[in-house]
């Protein structure tokens, strides 16, 4: 079975943007962003420095209201650190 891809320019990427499905770079086959993960300054920053003019899914932009997210949808900056007992 072969997935419609939809194309999404770049230039559109926003902070904290989801998606319903993996993002893949413009050749289809490597992953730009895991489905549900948001996007972070560093993700904004590679599209900008790579010079990628679209990425593809195949899922659907999440709504930023949406109660649909991760039990993991974190990253580690946001974990507090503990001292070793």
């Amino acid at each position: 079975m072969t997935s419609q891809f939809n194309r999404i320019n770049a230039q559109d990427i926003k902070l904290g943007m989801r998606f319903t499905a993996p993002v893949f770079f413009d050749d289809g086959e490597n992953m730009f962003l895991a489905e549900e993960k948001s996007i972070k300054n560093y993700h904004l920053l590679a599209l900008k420095r790579w010079n990628v003019r679209y990425l593809l899914t195949y899922g659907r932009l999440l709504d930023s209201n949406s109660d649909e997210t991760s039990e993991y949808d974190y990253d580690l900056e946001e974990l507090e650190e503990v001292e070793p007992a």
